[in-house]
């Protein structure tokens, strides 16, 4: 019974920043419990080889090329992954971007760039998949990347992250905001706030502050590649019905120190 609430299969999940880093282990975490998964991204290349490396591992997987900056890609995501098999049971809103630079001469198209992506480009997305799967079918699971820097400012010494924190700290408010309303629906809406993991977004800072990262935080290191598999699992499956607008910290205890 209880390895049956973990069971996807039949499943169709779709993961926007999918083709690398925590959106391609969440996608092997899924699909190695049966869920179909279409991984969304802007490049081709990347997408073809997440497909190829999931499907050695007899993972059915899809490429959508979509940048979901734009405002015209989250129906035309929505309707490609609904055509998969006539439905979409778990959304993981994973793209991302981000920006270093001091709070007082951020640029204004950077700030753009990072909002428009990590927060109206969620907020397109599941508002498209919402209407055409979820909400019909009265069942749903959205899982949200947040970041422990939508939860606290980053180290002393560090370069300012100011749009990508605030856009994280809005994502953990959207995650809220939307289990409440859709709830009723039949739709959970949960998040996960990892800490640091090595990617090619954290590469440049990682470069430089890795080993003081690691040293501040209680486990004594950094994210692996599969420490968000167990959580994302959690959240999209049935093992997670109950669970709704609560927001899971995965950062080796360094918020708490």
């Amino acid at each position: 019974m209880l390895r049956a609430l973990f069971d996807l299969s039949g499943r169709v999940a779709v993961i926007s920043g999918g083709s690398r880093g925590l959106g391609l282990q969440i996608a092997e975490a899924l699909g190695e419990f049966g869920a179909t998964v279409a991984l969304v991204a802007r490049k081709e290349e990347e997408l073809a080889a997440a497909v190829d490396h999931l499907s050695k591992q007899n993972i059915r997987a899809a490429p959508i090329v979509a940048d979901l900056a734009d405002p015209a890609a989250a129906e035309m995501v929505a309707a490609r992954a609904f055509a998969l098999a006539d439905r979409i049971d778990i959304l993981v809103n994973n793209a991302g971007a981000a920006w270093g630079a001091p709070a007082e001469s951020h640029p204004l198209s950077a700030w753009r760039k990072v909002i428009d992506l990590n927060l109206t480009g969620t907020f397109l997305l599941t508002q498209a998949v919402g209407r055409a799967a979820m909400l019909p079918a009265s069942t749903g699971r959205i899982v949200n990347i947040a970041s422990i820097e939508g939860m606290r400012g980053r180290l002393p010494g560090m370069p300012g992250t100011i749009a990508y924190a605030t856009s994280k700290g809005g994502m953990i408010s959207f995650t809220r905001s939307l289990a409440a309303e859709w709830g009723p629906r039949g739709i959970t809406v949960n998040a996960i706030a990892p800490g640091f993991f090595p990617s090619k977004m954290t590469r440049g800072t990682l470069d430089r502050f890795g080993a003081e990262i690691a040293a501040r935080t209680p486990l004594g290191r950094l994210g692996g590649p599969h420490d968000l598999k167990g959580a994302a699992l959690l959240f999209a499956s049935d093992a997670g019905a109950h669970i709704t607008g609560q927001v899971l910290v995965i950062d080796g205890g360094a918020t708490v120190v």
